[in-house]
């Protein structure tokens, strides 16, 4: 699914837990993402506990993305 991210569209996923939408990760490509974030899976919107506004993490990975949900979602964040 594409997303409209600092102007241009990017590549995103929803991240579903029990059926319900918990989390939208977005793949850093865009021109402003330092080499180092590049392909990187950020998380552009949490919902509920999935909610992290202060230091969003970024995953290799969306499959990395739901393990993470999943875990935050039983009270183990990580």
């Amino acid at each position: 699914m594409r997303v409209l991210i600092d102007g241009h569209d990017s590549e995103g996923s929803l991240v579903l837990a029990d059926g319900q939408l918990a989390a939208v990760i977005v793949r850093l490509d865009g021109e402003y993402h330092g080499p180092e974030y590049k392909g990187l899976w950020h998380l552009e919107a949490g919902f509920g506990h999935c909610d992290v506004r202060i230091a969003p993490p970024v995953f290799k990975t969306p499959e990395e993305a739901g393990a993470w949900v999943q875990r935050t979602l039983m009270g183990r964040i990580a």
